[in-house]
This record gives structure tokens, C-alpha cells and sequence, in this order.
């Protein structure tokens, strides 16, 4: 979020180039309703838009010559700050939940952490699931596929596999995630 400081008819801004930060010697002026008033030196833009009591704010300082806009650059701030607030809360961050089996899982626990990825992919999350094999269990990894096997077909309607079961050392990890709404 940029800093700007108000003095009378000054504002220093790290975003933008405001009233006396201007240093070139004419701007095309565009005026507080829009309309192009044209090309002027630029202390008689800064006064024009001091006697309707607003700012000279560059906002193409690239241009040859450069654009600047009469406007009150307190009220554009606060409504540039406004709008990336709006445009962030309509955002959906998804999160990658994680859900740990074992090879030798009874069926009850499966159908409880069956019901948790249901109701992660529910809410548009990810679901990264592990089974982690210990000691000898490293031997039975079959055991581990088909229990991905069985949860992927589960929640099939619900979700759509990213990543196949694949062995990662003493972990199987498949990674679920939302059906995609196309």
C-alpha cells in the first residue's frame, strides 16, 4: 500500500507523480470531467488545478508528452483501495487439506476420513491423501493402492484425481481436487 503525504497543494505519492513531483517542462492536461483540455506548461496546469481545488496527477508519465489528469488524488486512492479490497473478497483460495491412512485401516476409520474428503472437496479444497507404510508394511504396497483405488472411485462424483498414487519413500500420496465446473 503506497504512503502519501497531504501538505496544502502538494502530494507526495510513491505511486504515482502528484503536483510539484511533476518535472516535465508541458503535460497534456486532462480535465476533472474528462475532457482534454490539451497540451500546457506545467505550472499552469498545477495552477488550473489548484483553483478547482484538486490535483495534477500523472497518470501516463511515459507519454511524450506526459498525461496528466485534474482529480482529487485523496478520493482515487481510497477508491482504488476499495476496489482491490472487493476484488480480493470475491477471491477463492484453495487450501490443500491432508488426510493420513494406513495400510491396515479398519473400515469404520475409512468411512470417518471418507466423510472429512467429502466434506473438503464439498467446500472446494483440495485433499492430499497419504498412507504412510511402517517397518515391514513397505512390502504390501498393493494394500495401499487399492485403498486409494477405493477412495478415488468414492468420490468420484465429487472429485477428480490430480495425481495418481505414487510412492514417495514410505508414503503413498494421491492428491484429490474439486470437480472442475466446465
Amino acid at each position: 500500500m503506497s504512503e502519501y503525504l497531504f501538505r496544502r497543494w502538494q502530494v507526495i505519492s510513491k505511486d504515482h507523480q502528484v503536483n510539484d513531483s511533476i518535472r516535465s517542462r508541458e503535460v497534456r492536461v486532462v480535465g476533472e470531467d474528462g475532457q482534454q483540455v490539451g497540451i500546457i506548461p506545467t505550472k499552469e496546469a498545477l495552477r488550473m488545478a489548484q483553483e478547482a481545488e484538486l490535483d495534477l496527477v500523472a497518470v501516463a508519465p511515459q507519454a511524450k508528452p506526459p498525461v496528466c489528469r485534474i482529480m482529487d488524488y485523496g478520493k482515487y486512492r481510497y477508491e482504488q483501495s476499495k476496489r482491490e479490497k472487493e476484488a480480493k473478497k470475491n477471491q477463492k483460495i484453495i487450501q490443500v487439506k491432508e488426510i493420513r491412512f494406513s495400510p491396515s485401516i479398519e473400515e469404520h476409520d475409512l468411512q470417518t476420513k471418507l466423510r472429512n474428503v467429502k466434506k473438503f472437496l464439498q467446500n472446494g479444497d483440495k485433499v492430499k491423501l497419504t498412507i504412510r507404510f511402517r517397518g515391514r508394511e513397505i512390502t504390501h504396497q498393493d494394500l495401499g493402492r487399492t485403498i486409494m483405488k477405493r477412495i478415488a472411485d468414492d468420490m468420484k462424483e465429487l472429485g477428480d484425481v490430480e495425481r495418481h498414487p505414487k510412492l514417495e519413500g514410505r508414503h503413498m500420496i494421491m492428491i484429490l481436487g474439486p470437480k472442475s465446473t466446465d
